[in-house]
């Protein structure tokens, strides 16, 4: 593996799922029964063989501390490199950053520091495994400035998406941020390759120039002086665009052939749990679901993702549903497209339900 570093935002697009990060941020949220969305892109910077990730922080991110830890769980409890939590300042403001450039900004001594040759920039807001050093390959086979790693499909509309056409060649030849037309585009999934030495120099040009933003600023008119180029990835990808993104993606997980393209052959890692074994009652019925340790099933359990410690009544039928850990359903109800957070509890006799478009959200603690 090439000498490489890798960047991972923790808390950009946290607009999207605004019900998710009122109290966590974005790389916290919890996925598929026993996962965070930042056990994706750090599991795959790991098996690339990349052995020290920058993580930049912002507000609301202690659950993100508690969840990572030393790094222990992917690895990287290093006395050199290793995980390295970045503070949410740079060196010339002590406000929160507004932006991906001000996190860069507040980043750019820590890439100093590590001295790689090349850096990896990903987001912690999406399902994928994608090995990073064949992304860093091709960069270095088309002598890129950048590479920006791109999967092809119909967006769905989010605060804020950058699509590009590219030549033959794979080189970028133009970009367009929140298209207005619609059809299958070249997403770009905000995953990035640079040599460092280059990443250092536009951060500092950017500040000189009093830059606001790295996709308008930089990439957009950086089409004509720079050599961009775009790598396609064309494995599974669900991005958290919205909270009806992230209820879809969870049920992707039910379907066997995203199961063992997402997790078969390299692992994805994350904080372990000595739970109990889940126990299902003589009352238990459950078909086409995921369940985690320590659940006690007593009811009807339907095309669901139920983390760790969920409880199900007597009577009660949940079906198309996502719940976080801890949540206790009561006896004689009936649940239908609910996402509901952590530790919450539904009364007996309760009747809740959403749709397909729009899934009835729980609130992490609520009494219902």
């Amino acid at each position: 593996m090439t000498s490489t570093v890798g960047v991972i935002y923790s808390s950009i697009n946290e607009e999207n799922v605004p019900e998710l990060t009122k109290r966590r941020s974005m790389g916290s949220i919890p996925f598929g029964g026993r996962y965070r969305i930042v056990d994706f892109a750090l599991s795959n910077m790991v098996n690339s063989g990349i052995t020290t990730v920058g993580m930049i922080t912002k507000n609301n991110y202690q659950s993100l501390m508690d969840h990572l830890g030393s790094g222990k769980f992917w690895d990287l409890a290093r006395k050199e490199g290793g995980l390295i939590l970045l503070p949410p300042y740079s060196d010339e403001t002590e406000h929160l950053y507004k932006n991906r450039l001000e996190a860069l900004k507040g980043a750019s001594a820590f890439l100093k520091k590590t001295k790689q040759d090349f850096v990896v920039l990903a987001d912690s807001d999406a399902v994928y495994k994608l090995d990073y050093s064949k992304v860093i390959d091709y960069h270095i086979s088309k002598n890129a400035d950048i590479t920006m790693v791109y999967h092809e499909h119909e967006p769905e509309k989010s605060h804020y998406y950058m699509t590009f056409e590219t030549q033959d060649d794979g080189k970028i030849s133009d970009i367009e941020i929140n298209p207005t037309s619609s059809g299958v585009k070249k997403n770009y999934i905000n995953v990035m390759v640079a040599r460092t030495s280059f990443l250092l120099r536009l951060i500092q040009d950017a500040i000189q120039h009093g830059y606001k933003s790295f996709g308008r600023d930089i990439l957009s008119p950086g089409v004509k002086t720079y050599n961009l180029y775009g790598y396609k990835f064309e494995g599974y990808y669900a991005t958290l665009s919205s909270l009806k993104a992230y209820f879809n993606a969870n049920l992707d997980l039910l379907n066997k052939q995203v199961r063992t393209e997402i997790f078969g052959e390299r692992d994805i890692y994350t904080k372990v749990n000595d739970s109990q074994p889940a126990k299902f009652t003589d009352t238990a019925k459950v078909k086409n679901s995921l369940i985690s340790d320590g659940c006690l099933i007593e009811g009807t359990v339907e095309n669901c993702v139920l983390f760790r410690g969920v409880k199900i009544g007597k009577g009660t039928v949940v079906k198309n549903c996502i719940l976080m850990t801890d949540n206790i359903i009561g006896e004689n109800c009936n649940l239908s497209y609910v996402v509901s957070d952590k530790n919450s509890v539904v009364r007996d006799n309760r009747v809740l339900a959403g749709c397909d478009v729009q899934p009835y959200f729980i609130n992490k603690g609520s009494l219902i």
